[in-house]
């Protein structure tokens, strides 16, 4: 009988702690040190399901195979590329999480799941790309790529970025298999990137679309799912903030569900980077989950004991 249950979503930005050495060595640091703090919560008595992002990692490969075309090579589809990177990423994770476990002398076995996540054909979000994908960019390039075909925006003012549609989540196709392997005792990766996005077509078979899920709203729906005690959205700041990068920038240390709703409507959520995470956090609790926790992969644990991180809770 699983006593606590917690849902941990890893940003994909997280995992690349310094953007100008996104290069894979450094990535493996940030895995490592993230998978420290994940192994303590096992070893605190949690039973811990891992989502993970790949915003950086799939603009890295899309752009790959965009130059590689131009050499005759194939294109590979989005879709295809979020499989990539849920193997890619989710093999870093379970490397890095069973050293950190067997560290502590707790003998668990890690797997990752490659996940289809089912969305709605119609969504009108395929008609709005606001997903941002790879690195970030100066205006200057970003408007270099946007002649080549790109679509790009502002990122919260950090930078500018490429964007492409994200769809939400409706269904997660192989729900089963992660409860089963959940329940008999392993630790889960799942739902990689907001898990492949398909469609059924008119004959009823799946197919993957050019999309890129938020893997936040893809967590929080695997944490309604499965019932979860907790859901820890891991990201780049310790807290969220309100009037984030100005001068009269407030960190947040609890949020209700009423005090999140006010200040999104005042506009302090930047859309692609805080506003899904705040929506998916706030899904989970309005849908019942006790509480949702945002904070940073070094702070987990402190956040856990309500030493930091933002909770959002009822109310």
């Amino acid at each position: 009988m699983i006593e606590k249950l917690a849902i941990v979503a890893i940003g994909g930005n997280s995992l690349i702690e310094d953007p100008k050495r996104p290069e894979v060595t450094h990535q493996w640091d940030a895995v490592r040190d993230t998978c420290r703090h994940i192994a303590a919560m096992v070893a605190g008595g949690w039973h811990v399901v891992v989502t993970h992002g790949n915003g950086p990692q799939v603009g890295f490969l899309l752009r790959r195979s965009e130059i590689a075309a131009k050499e005759g090579v194939h294109e590979v589809p989005l879709d295809l590329i979020v499989a990539d990177t849920q193997g890619s990423i989710g093999y870093m994770i379970q490397q890095a999480l069973d050293n950190s476990l067997r560290r502590l002398g707790i003998n668990r076995t890690v797997a990752t799941v490659v996940t289809q996540v089912r969305v709605n054909p119609d969504d009108p979000a395929f008609q709005n790309p606001t997903k941002p994908i790879g690195s970030f960019l100066t205006e200057e390039e970003a408007r270099k790529y946007e002649t080549e075909g790109w679509q790009v925006m502002e990122d919260a003012g950090r930078g500018w970025r490429r964007v492409v549609p994200s769809p939400k989540p409706e269904s997660i196709q192989e729900i089963n298999a992660i409860q089963a392997l959940m329940l008999s005792g392993y630790v889960v990766i799942a739902c990689g990137g907001g898990g492949i996005p398909v469609v059924r077509n008119e004959v009823g078979s799946l197919r993957g679309v050019y999309a890129v899920i938020d893997k936040d709203r893809a967590s929080s729906l695997l944490a309604q799912t499965l019932r979860a005690d907790l859901f820890i959205i891991s990201t780049g700041v310790e807290k969220v903030s309100l009037n984030f990068n100005k001068p009269n920038q407030v960190d947040l240390d609890k949020m209700t569900l009423q005090e999140a709703r006010q200040y999104m409507v005042e506009g302090h959520f930047a859309p692609g980077s805080m506003l899904p995470k705040i929506e998916a956090a706030m899904d989970f609790v309005q849908n019942g989950g006790p509480q949702a926790i945002i904070t940073n992969p070094h702070n987990l644990a402190r956040a856990m004991r309500g030493e930091t991180g933002t909770h959002i809770v009822p109310g």
